[in-house]
């Protein structure tokens, strides 16, 4: 019961932030995804629940962008050949966690 508040808690905070905000925040993530299939490739350390993490952090965030975009009338398809163009747009940065080493 606790866990279904909390996840009804993280959706109204995704819900209240803008698409912006979101989409930079699915894009740190998803930096920080490549970031631990990297470590994994080269055999370093890490924890292996952080991939299912990850993933469970990016998904609600899609998924709100989603609606937003069913309340705004574009298609599936019109909603794919923005996400490509979306993709191609973003400019490539470190995730956080390496920007924090860097300021140090």
């Amino acid at each position: 019961m606790v866990a279904m508040a909390k996840r009804e808690q993280d959706l109204e905070e995704i819900r209240a932030m803008t698409t912006e905000q979101m989409e930079e925040e699915v894009v740190d993530l998803k930096g920080e995804l490549f970031l631990l299939r990297l470590k994994r490739s080269a055999r370093q350390e890490f924890k292996n629940n952080e991939f299912s993490r990850m993933h469970k952090r990016i998904a609600p965030m899609l998924t709100v962008k989603r609606e937003r975009e069913i309340e705004q009338g574009i298609n599936k398809r019109l909603s794919r050949k923005l996400d490509r163009k979306w993709k191609q747009s973003i400019v490539v940065r470190p995730p956080p966690s390496l920007r924090g080493n860097k300021e140090e």
